[in-house]
């Protein structure tokens, strides 16, 4: 009876997890360029007793990589991607990565994100625009014209698969594995005037948060009924 007690508390630790990983989805849905947060679950299987016992572990986080949805806005400085890359940008941790395509133009014309991180090329080094030029162009392989002169090309960068992505400044990430400029533009491609919305689909996490509703009480009844079982095992004996 004990060891059922214990598996079912390490399930509701669990279940805490997730349910804050699903929170903190939500909550960001609508952010641009936002990648949802995901567990992969294990398990624990102990031979201390008689019986082997699983025990629910609680998982290692992992970032989903799916793009989201593409949103027209028609400003200039808009730019998405269609296809595996990543913008770089350089924060005050350090370069980091971003799908999140709001860029601006600073006093100084340099291309920056909406917080005021840097742009970079494939190179590594910022884009400087004119404050006073006029219109700027981006090309499909994120090259940069203006005023009918290319002044640059906004960096697109693959991370392996393998990689392991955590959360860095401004919404952004960065990766144990070197990222390398990406340089086949059949296959990716930068779409100006358009922005990447969050790969959150609200819906199925709210079906995730009804599951996991439902998992905690069946989990509560079920601790429930093994203490009331050794509540009246111990009345037993007591008799």
């Amino acid at each position: 009876m004990q060891s059922s007690v214990y598996v079912a508390l390490s399930a509701q630790k669990t279940l805490l997890k997730r349910l804050d990983s699903i929170a903190n989805n939500v909550a960001n849905a609508s952010t641009p360029g936002y990648r949802s947060e995901e567990i992969a679950f294990s398990t624990l299987v102990s031979d201390r007793t008689s019986d082997p016992v699983s025990f629910a572990m609680q998982g290692k986080d992992y970032l989903s990589t799916r793009s989201g949805a593409l949103t027209r806005t028609d400003s200039p400085l808009d730019l998405a991607i269609a296809g595996d890359a990543w913008f770089a940008i350089e924060t005050a941790q350090g370069f980091s990565y971003t799908r999140d395509g709001r860029f601006q133009m600073s006093a100084n014309g340099d291309l920056v994100t909406v917080t005021g991180d840097r742009v970079l090329d494939s190179g590594g080094a910022g884009l400087q625009l004119n404050p006073a030029g006029g219109q700027i162009v981006v090309a499909r392989d994120g090259s940069v014209t203006q005023d009918g002169r290319t002044i640059g090309a906004v960096g697109l960068f693959q991370i392996p698969e393998s990689a392991n992505l955590r959360r860095a400044a401004n919404g952004s990430v960065v990766s144990d594995q070197p990222a390398v400029p990406q340089l086949d533009f059949n296959r990716v491609a930068v779409a100006q005037g358009f922005i990447e919305r969050s790969n959150v689909d609200p819906v199925l996490e709210m079906t995730r948060l009804i599951g996991i509703q439902r998992a905690f009480d069946s989990i509560t009844n079920t601790v429930s009924e093994v203490e009331s079982s050794m509540n009246e095992a111990i009345r037993s004996l007591a008799g």
